[in-house]
């Protein structure tokens, strides 16, 4: 049964647990743990972009959503996200995982930035820990970071 709000990426459900102990596996040619590996991309559903919200076309998020579910790479899971209130900064979404910095990125459109976004999700999935040096993080995504969170830390 397929849970509420979360997509099939990469052929299982998200189930919110951490798998161990940690074994390598390689996803788009990048050595990474399992642990990793388990990244969530979540997109808002609700962004509607600068012309605002049209009750007869899809809203750019959920149109960016359904763009991302094909081109997304292997390892992370998609998470639709009713709002991440970033309104005034067109389509939104977030990277996530565990023992990883959080990244918020906006003004993103399903026609233009699909390779962007693939390009931004490898390089965070290469890091450890999430954190993606500047220079190496495609460049609308440096110009676009409206926040950066650092991991939750476990006692």
């Amino acid at each position: 049964m397929k849970p509420d709000g979360v997509i099939r990426v990469s052929g299982a459900w998200r189930s919110g647990h951490v798998f161990a102990p940690p074994s390598p596996v390689q996803i788009d040619g990048v050595c990474v743990t399992e642990a990793q590996s388990q990244v969530e991309l979540l997109v808002c559903t609700r962004c509607c972009g600068s012309e605002g919200p049209n009750d007869t076309a899809d809203r750019p998020g959920t149109v960016l959503l359904q763009a991302l579910t094909d081109t997304t790479p292997e390892g992370v899971t998609i998470v639709p996200v009713e709002c991440l209130s970033n309104c005034s900064r067109g389509c939104t979404i977030a990277l996530r995982g565990p023992g990883r910095w959080t990244y918020i990125y906006g003004a993103l459109d399903a026609a233009s930035h699909l390779d962007t976004i693939r390009d931004g999700i490898t390089a965070y999935l290469a890091t450890p820990d999430g954190l993606v040096p500047w220079r190496q993080r495609p460049e609308h995504f440096r110009k676009n970071c409206i926040a950066r969170i650092p991991p939750l830390e476990r006692s």
